[in-house]
């Protein structure tokens, strides 16, 4: 495949930064050898016709596996699995070393994962057994993440991690502020000004890869029907309200939602798209790039294509240990996602919103998913998947495929993007975003078009975009808002109240919530630009110290 059939640049960029075997390699060839590595071989899983017709749906970006899958294709392992579920299965001190073990195992094969803590006992309770004092699930956390600080997967790539507590565990007041740092003062031998210490936000300013408490973990809180039932009865637990308002300030703890037949699926993720209740289950990521698909019966054959790939997936992956295959064996989780969906709505002259064609062709992806993998296990007489869809960020292969992440709206026209280079510098580049470009030049104003951060200042649309696709996903959606940062006139201490009674009303439909307010993390890795400020310069690597790579799900 010729270069240029990247949509830009910067896709071509990313490919042969992360995925291609040498200057030489190809997306094509690429294609070609993970179709043979996940339903080829010797004994092939699917038919010559169905592989020709995956390698073909994968190099027009129709169709683009998770990015495990891009990055194992053509190598003797075969890790494509993005990330891991674990939970602390029992409040003893052996289970602490086996999360730590199975953690450190998971990482060390390239994925991220996450935990459930919620059954370790509150800090501070006597330890009847051993003698001493409990120090709680927090101190778990700590070692974890630390775990993942040092586990630089191939040098290059950030561990990604995620934790979680239930919402009435007594040590949620501490976990609340658990990566709270601008209120955490490192000690006293700095000052930005005599009357304020220099804290751990400041350093991560600094320099990001200053380490500070929890820092390489996602963190949310489990919302459960004892929860529920207080909202249907107009109530707001205390809790709840102090979570939100650390949310809109920092951006987390997140939300994690677990009601009714899912009421025990606390486990996610390191993006928290894939749900389960059983430790050590497992990610099988890929997605679909709406944006690229013309038709619904052309949209209906790359579904049935994709989820034969990610069931050959399920047979043929490598795996950290012996229990994650056996809970594989059991659930055979699919987590087939989308992409582009912003693309697609503007290519319609749509705006952010789930129209009714789009609800049509969420109907085929649910109904087209199910049948195919059903069908597709009953002829290897394999265990049927427990679940068959997820939507996961799409971060990297969104930039390979030049369309919309994710369920997400274009993020901005033009935007300045940081990333690790060689595991020790960090650069950045100028970008333009290849869907915007598109229309611009066809003659769209630039400041015309719809973005992440126009929807900043209207997040119900946002939330009510996520719900009306959550009722086509049978997991869950990782998708992040955007915010006005904390203290401006769209996001401060006035809008807790407000906000919290939004995301009430929608929570009952949803699996889980994250926001960003605008600055609350040092190094963010995407920054809006004016557009005529990067046109010219999307060529050009910049150095730079400070970085902030978020998440592996999907890329």
């Amino acid at each position: 495949m010729a270069k240029s059939e990247f949509r830009d640049s910067f896709g071509e960029r990313m490919f042969y930064h992360k995925y291609s075997f040498g200057n030489n390699d190809t997306w094509a060839n690429l294609a070609r050898r993970m179709v043979e590595d996940v339903c080829g071989g010797k004994n092939p899983l699917l038919s010559l016709e169905d592989r020709k017709e995956l390698e073909h749906i994968i190099r027009s970006f129709k169709f683009i596996p998770g990015g495990r899958y891009l990055y194992y294709a053509g190598r003797s392992a075969h890790f494509w699995n993005n990330c891991y579920l674990l939970k602390a299965e029992e409040d003893t001190r052996e289970e602490w070393a086996e999360v730590a073990k199975r953690t450190t195992s998971c990482l060390m094969s390239g994925g991220g994962i996450g935990v459930d803590y919620s059954i370790l006992r509150p800090s501070g309770l006597a330890l009847s057994r051993t003698g001493g004092i409990s120090s709680g699930p927090i101190s778990l956390m700590k070692i974890v993440n630390e775990i993942g600080r040092n586990v630089m997967q191939g040098g290059t790539r950030r561990s990604a991690m995620y934790a979680s507590l239930n919402w009435q565990h007594e040590d949620v007041p501490q976990f609340l502020i658990a990566k709270n740092w601008k209120h955490m003062p490192i000690g006293a031998q700095k000052f930005w000004e005599e009357d304020r210490p220099y804290t751990f936000w400041d350093a991560k300013q600094d320099d990001f890869n200053f380490p500070c408490p929890l820092d390489m973990t996602n963190i949310s809180l489990n919302y459960d029907d004892t929860w529920l039932k207080f909202i249907n009865q107009g109530l707001l637990p205390e809790i709840y309200l102090k979570n939100v308002r650390q949310a809109l300030e920092t951006g987390e703890p997140g939300f994690s939602f677990n009601f009714g037949k899912h009421s025990n699926e606390t486990l996610r993720n390191a993006c928290t798209e894939v749900t389960s209740e059983d430790d050590s289950d497992v990610c099988n990521l890929g997605s679909i790039n709406l944006g690229n698909i013309e038709t619904v019966d052309e949209f209906r054959f790359v579904t049935s294509l994709a989820s034969k790939f990610l069931v050959c997936g399920t047979v043929r992956a490598d795996l950290p240990y012996r229990k994650i295959r056996m809970v594989r064996e059991k659930n055979r989780r699919l987590g087939l996602g989308l992409m582009g969906i912003h693309e697609w709505l503007i290519k319609r002259g749509y705006r952010y919103e789930v129209t009714d064609e789009l609800h049509k062709w969420l109907e085929v992806y649910k109904n087209e998913s199910e049948r195919t993998a059903r069908e597709s296990c009953s002829e290897r007489s394999i265990s049927t998947p427990k679940a068959f869809r997820s939507i996961a960020p799409t971060g990297t292969i969104g930039i390979l495929a030049g369309t919309s992440t994710g369920i997400e709206p274009i993020y901005a026209v033009a935007y300045k993007r940081r990333y690790l280079k060689n595991g020790t510098r960090w650069y950045y580049r100028y970008v333009i975003d290849s869907t915007a470009e598109t229309l611009i030049n066809s003659g769209v104003d630039p400041y015309s078009i719809e973005t992440a951060y126009d929807l900043a200042n209207d997040p119900e649309r946002r939330i009510k975009f996520q719900y009306d696709v959550q009722q086509y996903v049978d997991m869950a959606i990782s998708s992040t808002i955007n915010l006005p940062a904390w203290g401006t006139p769209e996001n401060n201490e006035d809008k807790v109240l407000p906000f919290a009674l939004l995301l009430a009303k929608y929570a009952s439909g949803l699996r889980g919530f994250t926001c960003y307010p605008d600055g609350s993390r040092g190094g963010q890795p995407l920054t809006e630009v004016d557009y005529y400020l990067a046109k010219g310069k999307t060529d050009v690597e910049y150095e730079e110290n400070t970085v902030c790579l978020g998440g592996v799900c999907g890329i």
